[in-house]
């Protein structure tokens, strides 16, 4: 249902399991290291202080890919790009069938922000959810406060034609607080006039 592998000009998204991805080189990414405080700081889950969490977080991938609950890949940068073939982060998409939608997500690793891949791979993984799996709506969001996710959603949702929907109040769960969150969407319809033209 969900494609192995998503090429971009710059970016390979594979899809995450233990064939695609070695533990410890994923290990790298989610860990609770230097980079750790500010990666994590509005990720609803904490660092992996283990390498047997972060083998549990592959088991979960394969399950939901199984499933068709979610697809989850892994961004590596192309031959060409700084860090080429390096884990620069995760990405998911995660379908709700019964009301055709899905939600987008994504963790890069701090040295490659500000080299708009999330929009690169928000393109990609759109194509998925629209032209793929015809899903009716694509929902981003980010935690109150995170400035660098606003902005990267706000490029691919005006792009797309798509809006704002809203503060949400208490709306996710983080390891220490429960905080408000910024919801946008992208219609099917919006996204095939935007492709259109």
């Amino acid at each position: 249902m969900f494609p192995e592998r998503i090429e971009t000009d710059r970016l390979c998204l594979e899809r995450i399991s233990h064939d695609s991805v070695g533990v410890f080189e994923l290990h790298e990414l989610y860990a609770d290291g230097d980079d750790a405080e500010e990666l994590f700081e509005y990720w609803d889950s904490s660092p992996h202080e283990t390498v047997k969490e972060t083998s549990d977080y592959l088991d979960e991938a394969e399950r939901l890919w199984d499933e068709g609950e979610g697809a989850k890949y892994v961004i590596r940068p192309k031959d060409g790009e700084d860090g080429a073939g390096l884990v620069a982060g995760t990405t998911g998409l995660y379908p709700h069938w019964e009301r055709r939608f899905a939600n987008l997500g994504i963790l890069l690793e701090r040295r490659f922000w500000g080299r708009g891949y999330a929009g690169e791979r928000a393109d990609a993984v759109l194509s998925v959810a629209f032209d793929r799996l015809e899903l009716d709506l694509v929902v981003a969001a980010h935690v109150d406060g995170n400035e660098k996710s606003r902005r990267a959603i706000e490029k691919y949702v005006e792009r797309y034609g798509g809006r704002y929907e809203g503060l949400l109040r208490n709306w996710v769960a983080l390891p220490d607080t429960v905080a408000d969150g910024h919801r946008y969407t992208i219609s099917r319809e919006e996204y095939l006039e935007a492709t259109e033209n």
